[in-house]
């Protein structure tokens, strides 16, 4: 059997919730092997109130553009951040999120790591978000990128309150007809948050896993085993649903979809991005 550390606890309870026995049991079924162990503790209802509890979220604004380019329209969105709202709200900090935008923008970046490893107006980027640190006196770095690409690019920027700069970023690339609802499907990726555009998006280990999951919850419900095929079934519709953005109920009119919403005008929504402070890796 895999030794159980406590470090191997301790990451699974940050990103479960779960108490450190239940942890621990749903490990050592396991025998060590964390994903597994997460889907254990899901499948036993195990509730995550405290997930991530004590974690310092992130705070910082995201800069967003799009741009004319070869195959019709480019979003970007790159994220800043900085360790305190009074920092992430200042014009100056905003303004340079909008500086390291245009870097993004300018050297047709596909990834942070091409955004940093790009020119700025003396050296890399790197190193002008290295200067800008020792001028904000906090720790300062860009976060998540996002890039898509379509013949229309439609862009929704959310802020949590009047003061603050935009703190959630949706985009949506879109044919021309669906350019007609583009900016409902982005509010919609605000607002729900969906992960993969269409079913067959969704990667197969992650459908096997919900579906391992919804079985060993079925089972454990007492649910008749000739039965249970049904219910998964009818589970993963439901996952597909909450997760999948032309599956979801569309927020302003829920006896729709939002493919429905594209099929109304005879368009095709073609990519999503969301970006949202402090959902990256914490560094």
């Amino acid at each position: 059997m895999a030794a159980i550390t406590a470090a191997l606890i301790k990451q699974v309870r940050e990103e479960t919730g779960a108490g450190m026995m239940d942890v621990k049991k749903a490990l050592t079924e396991a025998d060590g092997d964390v994903a597994r162990a997460k889907e254990i503790i899901r499948a036993k209802g195990i509730q995550a109130a405290g997930k991530r509890e004590g974690r310092k979220a992130q705070e910082g604004t995201i800069a967003s553009t799009v741009v004319e380019s070869a195959n019709g329209q480019t979003g970007y969105a790159v994220e800043l951040n900085s360790e305190t709202d009074f920092v992430a709200k200042t014009p100056k900090f905003v303004e340079f999120a909008d500086t390291v935008l245009g870097y993004a923008v300018k050297a047709d970046a596909d990834s942070a790591e091409a955004l940093l490893a790009g020119a700025a107006e003396n050296g890399t980027v790197k190193e002008a978000v290295e200067e800008a640190a020792a001028l904000f006196g906090e720790h300062v770095k860009v976060g998540q990128f996002a890039k898509i690409t379509g013949p229309h690019v439609e862009i929704y920027a959310h802020k949590k309150s009047v003061e603050m700069p935009p703190s959630i970023v949706a985009m949506i690339a879109t044919d021309e007809a669906g350019a007609a609802v583009a900016h409902e499907a982005a509010l919609q990726i605000s607002a729900m948050g969906a992960q993969w555009l269409t079913r067959e998006d969704v990667p197969a280990e992650v459908v096997e896993s919900e579906r391992r999951v919804a079985t060993e919850k079925s089972l454990a419900e007492g649910k008749p085993e000739k039965i249970v095929p049904k219910i998964v079934e009818g589970r993963l519709n439901a996952f597909y649903k909450e997760n999948v953005l032309l599956e979801q109920a569309f927020v302003k009119d829920p006896s729709k979809s939002v493919g429905d919403l594209f099929k109304e005008v005879g368009g095709q929504a073609l990519a999503f991005a969301r970006v949202e402070v402090g959902k990256g890796e914490e560094a």
